[in-house]
């Protein structure tokens, strides 16, 4: 057909303006409004108010309340509002902030002029609403992945042919228009519903549609790009989505008139005011971490070199793991590295017990590599299973039962006190029900006790992937790893810490796990890079390429409960290396014990145990703050650890280990400032978004929610799949905000012209910083610890509290500099 190719272009760029929305068990925290970086923060928070309806800054009262913490600066925000024209002062200025608001909010409650006449159960609804009602009852039919009991027929024809399949046998679906009989294709219903419109009204159209329902095209979207198996199996296109979606609001009169959208070249006052608020707030935080780094920055050159440790260990960069590294160092004479929770193997992975392999590695790189677990110790293989099956088998009967229909009032009766007592158990008495779980965990051995991973290349592929890495892969990640991290010297134990969290009933709990490794556990990953680097002939490799590996470091994995703060290590060691490691399980029982005090403080629970109250929390079903996640984080510091080592940060930054020194090319800061740093960026974004505005980029409160397929929640009972994080998350309280809605702070220890060089090879770095999505500030140890800030264009602004220095233009930043006597 000749409109097919400009109607699949027109999808695809419609497209770009609906984020990706991964599955609720595979969570992972991505910038809602991706599909608008190309555009400056201002006109895109417009834009996606007006495509998507929600907020993009922070309200008026959250503003207020930073205020009075002090979190904001006088002298800052008075600068700011004067750069914008505002002369008020503040309160007046928030007051008139809030009369905004009403008025816009007051109308958004205004009928819609497409509204239909239409009367279903005594209420008006729209075609619009109508539509959706119809569509989320089959999308989440079609796109369950193992939740339901009884499938959507004909999945294995795609949407669009299921959907023609069972259209006539739904009552709600109009016995008219082309829905009646719809065609072959989807692009040819698509090409008949639009006939009357011009093709240049097609994107506009399109993009108007697809943000209808955001959640579930978001998570349509990504099901489409990641091809996995549950696509495979149950195929479904934008094309198939959007044609049902037509036909379905052309049967019932809806309007197709797209929204012509704001006039971008007009600054709206209110998010001037809005955007003067949040630089200053952005502005104070900034300051403190950049005049901290830039201190320990200046006195780390008078500093003894320290001598060997006895263990070093490598954490994930991500916040939670600032608060356990400060502890673990001062239980004892330990070094911490920071490094992206993946450990820089992007690879496929599946578990022993695992159905189906997941992607360990970011969402903006492709595994390489299929690594698996195989069996090696028959014995202690076969007490795993009988075990493992025991369980399966029981937790399969209880759920038919529950869920069966024909059994499940049977099942209530028969189980009666029994099933009650345990419900009670569970309800009261949760830490002792997850300590009772524990030992009996403890008799069961994990899959890492009796199997290897297939590290080693098997010259064998699983699909696309070939299986295990070559040598020279492995060589190469594992000097990756140590020149990125800046790592000359060596411990006798060094341990890759990967991380997890522990959770009992919550939908959310991968969005708890490793965002690094795509909300999956980070163990794996580590497994994989200690077996590398314990490797002999990799060690004779990396020696050849100038580190200097000690004979008697021996390389472990271990992996990091973010909930209870408990960090198990994997593995033996020779006899030469037990009292080691013993005594940093000590040291590192230790740790946990400060870092839990510290962490219950946070989350107004049980302050005098902490181990009690993270353990409380880890195991009680009806807990809706597990743990705080990654709520605060606000800054991600590029350098040396001790830049940050006698740093409080408060569990707010993201620390990714970095010596300028060692990196002479700069390619180690290429990839930290492409990879990480977007990740950061990322994450940081939808923290932003789901807390400025819970009810559009978030997910309301957990307590009204409902899982819906194994693939997202709905708040209700119905309508859109929710695509941010719940409340819980983000708030102390129904009014109490515990995230501070901040946009990425970005410190990086280096030369400013280095920094200048890598963002000139990529511009969609500079992009995101010319668009104001981040903040970037070089602390430069050439010119004597003086902080530039990023300014636009590849310049650079020098920081007013550092001594004073000429700005730096492009060409000045790329010019050779020298290091100050």
């Amino acid at each position: 057909m000749s409109n097919e190719s400009t109607i699949h272009d027109s999808i695809d760029k419609a497209a770009n303006t609906v984020g990706s929305v991964w599955p609720i068990h595979s969570f992972v925290t991505a910038n809602p409004l991706s599909g608008f970086e190309d555009l400056p923060f201002g006109e895109a928070v417009t834009q996606a108010a007006d495509l998507l309806g929600g907020r993009g800054y922070p309200s008026a009262d959250a503003f207020r309340a930073a205020l009075d913490d002090g979190q904001i600066d006088p002298e800052r925000l008075a600068a700011e509002l004067d750069a914008r024209g505002f002369a008020d002062d503040p309160e007046t200025l928030l007051d008139r902030m809030d009369s905004e608001a009403d008025a816009s909010a007051s109308d958004s409650s205004l009928p819609s002029p497409a509204a239909d006449t239409a009367v279903e159960s005594g209420t008006a609804d729209t075609a619009g609403e109508r539509t959706d009602r119809v569509l989320t009852k089959w999308l989440a039919a079609f796109l369950d992945e193992g939740r339901a009991s009884w499938s959507m027929p004909n999945r294995d024809d795609g949407f669009y042919d299921a959907f023609r399949a069972v259209a006539r046998y739904d009552g709600a679906v109009p016995d008219e228009g082309i829905v009646a009989d719809l065609p072959a294709t989807p692009t040819e219903t698509i090409e008949t519903v639009l006939a009357d419109y011009p093709e240049s009204q097609w994107v506009p159209i399109f993009e108007k549609q697809l943000a209808a329902l955001p959640g579930w095209t978001g998570f349509l979207k990504h099901r489409a790009d990641a091809d996995g198996p549950w696509q495979s199996a149950s195929p479904i296109t934008l094309a198939g989505y959007l044609a049902v979606r037509l036909a379905l609001l052309d049967a019932f009169g809806g309007d197709f008139t797209p929204t012509t959208g704001p006039d971008s070249t007009e600054d709206d006052p209110a998010d001037d005011l809005a955007e003067a608020f949040l630089s200053a707030w952005e502005a104070t935080y900034r300051a403190d971490l950049v005049d901290r780094v830039a201190a320990e920055s200046r006195s780390r050159a008078d500093r003894e070199s320290p001598g060997r440790p006895d263990a070093q260990l490598v954490f994930c960069i991500d916040t939670r793991s600032e608060i356990v590294r400060r502890h673990v160092e001062t239980a004892g004479d330990y070094e911490t590295f920071g490094y992206a929770g993946f450990f820089g193997v992007p690879m496929e992975w599946q578990g022993y017990d695992d159905a189906v392999p997941v992607a360990a590695c970011p969402p903006i790189l492709d595994p390489q590599h299929r690594i698996s677990e195989v069996p090696t110790e028959r014995d202690t293989q076969a007490t795993h299973d009988r075990w493992a099956h025991l369980r399966e088998t029981v937790h399969e009967t209880v759920e038919t039962l529950k869920t069966n229909p024909a059994s499940a009032f049977g099942f209530v009766e028969n189980a009666g006190t029994g099933y009650g007592v345990g419900l009670a158990a569970r309800t009261l008495l949760p830490r002792r029900v997850r300590d009772l779980f524990d030992t009996a965990d403890d008799a069961v051995p994990d899959s890492h006790e009796f199997c290897e991973q297939t590290v080693h290349h098997q010259h064998t592929y699983a699909g696309d992937l070939p299986v295990g890495l070559t040598h020279d892969q492995q060589v190469e990640y594992a000097a990756t790893a140590f020149e990125l991290m800046g790592w000359e010297s060596f411990g006798r134990l060094v341990v890759f810490t990967g991380h997890a969290s522990e959770t009992t009933n919550n939908p959310f709990a991968s969005s708890l796990d490793c965002g690094a490794c795509a909300g999956n556990p980070g163990g794996p990953n580590a497994r994989v890079l200690a077996a590398i680097c314990a490797d002999p002939d990799v060690q004779a490799a990396l020696r050849d390429r100038g580190f200097d590996l000690p004979a008697d470091t021996v390389f472990l994995a271990g992996q990091h409960n973010t909930t209870t703060d408990e960090i198990e290590i994997y593995g033996d060691v020779p006899e030469s290396h037990a009292e080691d490691l013993t005594q940093l399980r000590r040291d590192l029982d230790t740790a946990r014990e400060r870092a839990t005090a510290e962490r219950a403080e946070a989350m107004g629970g049980d302050t005098t145990n902490g181990l009690s109250e993270t353990g409380r929390r880890a195991g009680d079903w009806a807990e809706t703050r597990p743990e705080w996640g990654l709520a605060g984080n606000a800054g991600f510091v590029v350098g040396p650890r001790d830049l940050t080592s006698d740093l409080d940060l408060d569990g707010r930054c993201f620390l990714h280990s970095y010596d300028w020194a060692t990196d002479t090319e700069g390619d180690a800061l290429e990839t930290i400032l492409t990879g990480p740093m977007i990740v950061t960026q990322w994450i940081n974004s939808q923290y932003y978004f789901s807390t400025v505005d819970n009810a559009v980029y978030g997910s309301g409160s957990k307590v009204t929610q409902n899982p819906v397929g194994n693939v997202g929640v709905y708040q209700g009972n119905g309508g859109d799949l929710m695509a941010g994080l719940p409340l819980q998350s983000l708030m102390a309280a129904d009014e109490t905000p515990y995230h501070q809605p901040l946009r990425l702070s970005t410190v990086v220890h280096a030369p400013v012209d280095r920094v200048t060089a890598v963002l000139s090879a990529h511009e969609n770095l500079v992009q995101l910083l010319d668009n104001d999505w981040l903040s970037l500030t070089v602390v430069d140890p050439t010119q004597d610890h003086r902080a530039f800030e990023y300014d636009e264009a590849l310049a650079w602004t020098p920081v007013a509290d550092s001594p004073e220095v000429t700005p730096q233009s492009p060409e000045t930043a790329n010019a050779p500099t020298v290091a100050d006597d």
